[in-house]
């Protein structure tokens, strides 16, 4: 039977771990059985992280909503109502982002939603 020299496929396969692993501390950068635990580790809770990221964003967009619009006399829900009777189709990224730069736009979409509920 022929010889199957391993070298370049396992060193190749090394070298790619020690790579990803670059800008990790101690250990887990320099001993090759450490750096493939912790990537092992890293591909996972990058994995869960990108979803659990979209529950963390909505969170923080309904705060800052909420936190505005409680200044104004309404509660989160009541306003999320009033504007979707009013017939304004922004979500909640865009809400949070006009309620941080331009509340003067915010309070006209507020006065929008509160004439959306007398009707």
């Amino acid at each position: 039977m022929t010889r199957v020299k391993r070298s370049v496929p396992s060193r190749a396969r090394r070298k790619r771990i020690m790579l990803a692993v670059r800008g990790y501390r101690g250990a887990r950068r320099r001993l090759y059985k450490s750096a493939k635990e912790a990537l092992m580790h890293a591909g996972m809770y990058a994995y869960i992280h990108r979803r659990t990221k979209k529950r963390d964003f909505r969170r923080l967009w309904i705060a800052r909503i909420s936190a505005i619009v409680h200044k104004y006399g309404l509660n989160y829900s009541e306003f999320m109502h009033n504007l979707k009777t009013a017939g304004i189709l922004l979500d909640r990224k865009q809400l949070a982002f006009l309620a941080v730069t331009d509340e003067n736009a915010f309070a006209k979409l507020i006065e929008l939603a509160k004439g959306a509920n007398n009707h």
